[in-house]
Protein backbone atom coordinates (compact mmCIF):
# COMPACT_ATOMS: atom_id res chain seq x y z
CA UNK A 1 0.00 0.00 0.00
CA UNK A 2 2.97 2.42 0.05
CA UNK A 3 2.72 4.90 -2.40
CA UNK A 4 6.25 6.66 -2.03
CA UNK A 5 9.54 4.77 -2.18
CA UNK A 6 10.60 2.46 -0.05
CA UNK A 7 8.93 -0.90 1.66
CA UNK A 8 5.66 -0.68 3.82
CA UNK A 9 6.54 0.86 7.07
CA UNK A 10 4.73 -1.29 10.59
CA UNK A 11 1.36 -0.21 11.35
CA UNK A 12 0.85 3.19 12.70
CA UNK A 13 -2.49 4.96 13.89
CA UNK A 14 -2.89 8.03 12.15
CA UNK A 15 -5.06 10.90 13.09
CA UNK A 16 -6.45 13.15 10.38
CA UNK A 17 -8.77 16.44 10.74
CA UNK A 18 -10.90 17.31 7.63
CA UNK A 19 -13.08 20.39 7.30
CA UNK A 20 -14.54 21.78 4.16
CA UNK A 21 -16.64 25.10 3.65
CA UNK A 22 -17.67 25.05 0.63
CA UNK A 23 -20.21 23.33 -1.97
CA UNK A 24 -21.57 20.21 -0.16
CA UNK A 25 -19.80 19.72 2.86
CA UNK A 26 -20.48 16.75 3.97
CA UNK A 27 -20.59 15.03 0.59
CA UNK A 28 -17.04 16.02 0.31
CA UNK A 29 -16.57 14.84 4.22
CA UNK A 30 -17.84 11.12 2.51
CA UNK A 31 -15.95 11.35 -0.47
CA UNK A 32 -12.76 11.90 1.27
CA UNK A 33 -13.35 9.43 3.99
CA UNK A 34 -13.96 7.08 1.04
CA UNK A 35 -10.63 8.07 -0.94
CA UNK A 36 -8.59 7.79 2.56
CA UNK A 37 -9.43 4.38 3.01
CA UNK A 38 -8.86 3.26 -0.34
CA UNK A 39 -5.42 4.84 -0.31
CA UNK A 40 -4.45 5.41 3.07
CA UNK A 41 -5.84 2.53 5.03
CA UNK A 42 -8.28 1.26 7.31
CA UNK A 43 -10.54 3.85 9.36
CA UNK A 44 -10.39 2.63 12.79
CA UNK A 45 -12.52 5.44 14.32
CA UNK A 46 -14.44 8.67 13.50
CA UNK A 47 -15.81 11.36 15.38
CA UNK A 48 -19.43 12.84 14.85
CA UNK A 49 -19.52 15.78 12.09
CA UNK A 50 -19.14 19.44 13.96
CA UNK A 51 -20.41 22.32 12.57
CA UNK A 52 -17.80 24.89 13.51
CA UNK A 53 -16.66 29.14 12.83
CA UNK A 54 -14.05 29.49 10.70
CA UNK A 55 -10.76 30.07 12.10
CA UNK A 56 -8.15 32.61 11.21
CA UNK A 57 -10.49 34.67 8.61
CA UNK A 58 -13.72 34.62 10.80
CA UNK A 59 -15.51 36.07 7.66
CA UNK A 60 -15.88 33.18 5.61
CA UNK A 61 -18.61 30.23 6.03
CA UNK A 62 -18.47 28.20 8.53
CA UNK A 63 -17.02 24.42 8.12
CA UNK A 64 -17.83 21.16 8.84
CA UNK A 65 -15.19 18.88 10.83
CA UNK A 66 -14.19 15.26 11.44
CA UNK A 67 -11.72 13.93 12.88
CA UNK A 68 -10.10 10.07 11.63
CA UNK A 69 -8.03 7.46 13.48
CA UNK A 70 -6.27 5.85 10.26
CA UNK A 71 -4.46 2.28 10.74
CA UNK A 72 -1.81 2.69 8.22
CA UNK A 73 1.00 1.40 6.76
CA UNK A 74 1.99 4.40 5.00
CA UNK A 75 5.00 6.72 5.84
CA UNK A 76 4.08 9.62 7.27
CA UNK A 77 5.48 11.65 4.34
CA UNK A 78 3.45 9.25 2.33
CA UNK A 79 0.58 9.71 4.17
CA UNK A 80 1.09 13.85 3.92
CA UNK A 81 1.15 12.85 0.17
CA UNK A 82 -2.68 10.86 -0.15
CA UNK A 83 -4.11 13.78 2.22
CA UNK A 84 -2.70 15.92 -0.72
CA UNK A 85 -3.97 14.07 -3.24
CA UNK A 86 -7.22 13.73 -1.74
CA UNK A 87 -7.83 17.24 -1.34
CA UNK A 88 -7.34 17.96 -5.14
CA UNK A 89 -9.45 14.88 -6.38
CA UNK A 90 -11.98 17.33 -4.38
CA UNK A 91 -10.88 20.60 -6.13
CA UNK A 92 -8.93 22.53 -3.25
CA UNK A 93 -7.48 25.22 -4.37
CA UNK A 94 -4.69 27.01 -2.50
CA UNK A 95 -5.23 30.59 -2.60
CA UNK A 96 -4.61 32.07 0.49
CA UNK A 97 -3.86 31.30 3.85
CA UNK A 98 -6.87 30.29 6.32
CA UNK A 99 -9.20 30.84 2.99
CA UNK A 100 -12.48 28.88 2.40
CA UNK A 101 -11.96 25.30 0.72
CA UNK A 102 -13.41 22.72 -0.63
CA UNK A 103 -11.76 19.99 1.38
CA UNK A 104 -8.51 20.36 4.08
CA UNK A 105 -7.16 16.83 5.29
CA UNK A 106 -4.70 17.76 8.44
CA UNK A 107 -2.17 15.03 9.90
CA UNK A 108 -3.01 15.92 13.83
CA UNK A 109 -0.83 13.16 15.11
CA UNK A 110 1.02 10.12 13.66
CA UNK A 111 1.54 7.39 16.38
CA UNK A 112 4.09 8.96 18.69
CA UNK A 113 6.16 10.30 16.11
CA UNK A 114 7.33 13.88 16.12
CA UNK A 115 8.26 14.83 12.46
CA UNK A 116 9.51 18.62 11.52
CA UNK A 117 10.62 18.66 7.91
CA UNK A 118 9.66 21.84 5.78
CA UNK A 119 6.76 19.61 4.15
CA UNK A 120 5.31 18.47 7.18
CA UNK A 121 4.94 19.00 11.04
CA UNK A 122 3.61 16.69 13.21
CA UNK A 123 2.01 16.39 16.21
CA UNK A 124 0.21 19.41 14.25
CA UNK A 125 1.69 22.59 15.68
CA UNK A 126 -1.69 24.92 16.20
CA UNK A 127 -3.14 21.37 17.78
CA UNK A 128 -3.29 22.58 21.34
CA UNK A 129 -4.88 26.05 20.18
CA UNK A 130 -7.78 25.16 18.19
CA UNK A 131 -11.56 23.79 19.55
CA UNK A 132 -12.14 22.90 16.19
CA UNK A 133 -9.88 19.79 16.30
CA UNK A 134 -9.59 19.12 19.69
CA UNK A 135 -13.38 18.77 20.21
CA UNK A 136 -13.24 15.87 17.61
CA UNK A 137 -10.49 14.09 17.99
CA UNK A 138 -11.26 14.22 21.93
CA UNK A 139 -14.53 12.19 21.40
CA UNK A 140 -12.02 9.13 19.29
CA UNK A 141 -9.20 9.54 21.28
CA UNK A 142 -9.37 11.93 24.69
CA UNK A 143 -6.94 10.02 26.65
CA UNK A 144 -4.21 9.62 24.13
CA UNK A 145 -1.59 11.75 24.95
CA UNK A 146 0.28 14.51 22.88
CA UNK A 147 3.94 13.08 22.17
CA UNK A 148 5.49 17.05 23.01
CA UNK A 149 3.21 18.65 25.18
CA UNK A 150 2.68 15.29 27.37
CA UNK A 151 -0.87 16.07 28.42
CA UNK A 152 -4.02 14.15 26.99
CA UNK A 153 -5.90 15.18 24.67
CA UNK A 154 -9.19 15.88 26.94
CA UNK A 155 -6.67 18.14 29.02
CA UNK A 156 -5.59 20.21 26.22
CA UNK A 157 -9.22 20.66 24.50
CA UNK A 158 -9.98 21.83 28.65
CA UNK A 159 -7.68 24.48 28.66
CA UNK A 160 -7.80 25.26 24.85
CA UNK A 161 -7.95 29.24 23.99
CA UNK A 162 -9.89 29.04 21.33
CA UNK A 163 -13.65 30.19 22.04
CA UNK A 164 -15.16 29.93 18.54
CA UNK A 165 -18.02 27.76 18.43
CA UNK A 166 -18.24 23.95 17.80
CA UNK A 167 -21.98 22.27 17.54
CA UNK A 168 -22.35 18.90 16.53
CA UNK A 169 -23.83 18.96 12.95
CA UNK A 170 -27.18 17.79 11.99
CA UNK A 171 -27.71 17.25 8.49
CA UNK A 172 -30.47 19.99 7.53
Amino acid sequence: MSVGSGPPTAATVAYLLLGSNMGDRADLLSAARSRLTAKAGEIVAASAIYETAAWGREDQPAYLNQALAVQTQLSAEDLLAVCLTTEQAAGRERQERWGSRTLDVDILLFGTEIIATPDLAVPHPRLAERRFALVPLAEIAGALVHPQLNETIDALLARCPDVLPVRLWAKE
